[in-house]
């Protein structure tokens, strides 16, 4: 028999802005994290081919996309983006949420004054590596991005538009 797992409030393995839940050493099938979103974070649209992600606000707003643009020269501000169906780009508050099938471009920005504070999850469990692979090559100064695409890459992220912090 195996036990589950517990935290209090706050609790987990804090990786830059987030908090790391339960992670590949508990579960083979997902990853939980607790994310704090900066004012003005824009973590640029990407898309994983194997990796499925579930967003759910808890505090603040997020712009949320979650579908394929409908023009192939959409620009780099996926905001303004809107599917072949006429979906737009989601401005969510607490409650809202957003699920990613594997190979859907996905987005998330604060356009607010005020950090705001999402559940995050993704399928299958690993995304942390990637996060502390990031961290370690933060830590020492700007990298080389050729160095970040290439980490990206051996995690399944493919950039479509800029990270950028917009504050």
């Amino acid at each position: 028999m195996t036990d589950g797992l517990l935290l209090p409030p706050g609790g987990g393995d804090s990786i830059q802005a987030m908090t790391l839940k339960v992670g590949a050493e508990q579960a083979a099938a997902w990853s939980v994290f607790e994310a704090v979103v900066a004012p003005g974070f824009d973590v640029g649209a990407h898309l994983h081919h194997e990796a499925e992600e579930m967003f759910y606000v808890i505090d603040g707003e997020l712009d949320l996309l979650a579908f394929h643009p409908a023009d192939s020269e959409t620009g780099s501000d996926w905001r303004s983006w809107r599917s072949e169906a006429g979906a737009e780009v989601l401005r969510g508050g607490p409650g809202s949420f957003m699920h990613v099938p594997a190979g859907c471009p996905h987005a998330f920005f604060n356009p607010g004054s005020e950090p705001a504070r999402m559940l995050f999850i993704v399928t299958p469990a690993g995304h942390e590596t990637y996060l502390r692979e990031l961290t370690g090559m933060l830590a020492s100064g700007p990298p080389d991005p050729a160095e970040i695409t290439a980490l990206r890459a051996r995690h399944d992220i493919h950039q479509l538009t800029p990270l950028t912090n917009r504050a």
